[in-house]
């Protein structure tokens, strides 16, 4: 996944209008592939996220790209940062996994200094990734109550919702992903390998006729999407300024 979201960061990094010299905070860095690509236009950049596992290969990534970050391990719904410390906070496919939307972006926007720009990318509900969490969802525990779904930052009305009087000139636009793939199938494996799936195809091998029906409902859905051995993923881009 990290190979194919990385095609994506400079969309979010151009979209965030970033400048040589800007505070640049990347909510739910990962491996770094949007704070890397900051870096690269001048930003001085801050990533963060509450995987360690994340955290030391975006480390060694950016030593390859010889680049300078101050990376932290820590929660977008209790930043370790003073009120007003950054120019642009961004999240590309991060902050949406928050249990608690209203508290990840109380807290992105207070370590955002009064006209400053936020920024995410985020994937729309209606269409591949958004249904592919549905579909897993359905084959999951109940999440907690109040648990908002990732893919409602996707929706537009929602983002407007919730960023409401704390922001002004709210923009969005929409960009693809394409992930090579042999078949749907060979997605299917890919996913497999990481966060959510990753988990719910483990707790499944004890079912296995349960596990061999969510696989099918997924390669059904991946087939929607696949075309020339690529699978489409669309996103959505959010950028807004705090006033």
């Amino acid at each position: 996944m990290e190979n194919i979201t990385c095609t994506a960061a400079p969309r979010l990094v151009h979209f965030a209008e970033i400048h040589s010299g800007a505070r640049v905070l990347d909510v739910g860095c990962g491996t770094g592939v949007v704070a890397l690509t900051a870096a690269r236009v001048g930003a001085k950049v801050t990533g963060i996220d509450l995987t360690p596992e994340l955290i030391a290969r975006a480390r060694e990534s950016a030593v390859v790209a010889n680049v300078e970050i101050d990376w932290h391990e820590g929660d977008v719904e209790a930043l370790p940062f003073a009120e007003a410390s950054f120019d642009v906070v961004l999240s590309q496919f991060g902050h949406m996994f928050a249990p608690r939307p209203a508290a990840a972006l109380a807290e992105m926007l207070r370590v955002l200094r009064p006209g400053g720009t936020i920024a995410f990318s985020t994937w729309p509900p209606e269409l591949f990734t958004g249904s592919m969490f549905r579909v897993t969802a359905k084959y999951s525990p109940p999440p907690p109550p109040g648990f908002g779904a990732p893919p409602q930052w996707g929706d537009p009305n929602v983002v407007r919702e919730r960023l409401g009087s704390a922001v002004r000139d709210v923009c969005f636009d929409r960009d693809i992903m394409r992930f090579p793939a042999l078949s749907p199938g060979h997605m299917r494996l890919a996913l497999e390998q990481i966060g959510p799936m990753a988990r719910l195809a483990r707790a499944l091998e004890a079912e296995p006729a349960r596990l061999a029906e969510y696989r099918r409902e997924l390669e059904a859905l991946i087939a929607t999407y696949f075309e020339s051995n690529v699978v489409r993923q669309d996103f959505l881009v959010t950028r807004a300024i705090k006033v």
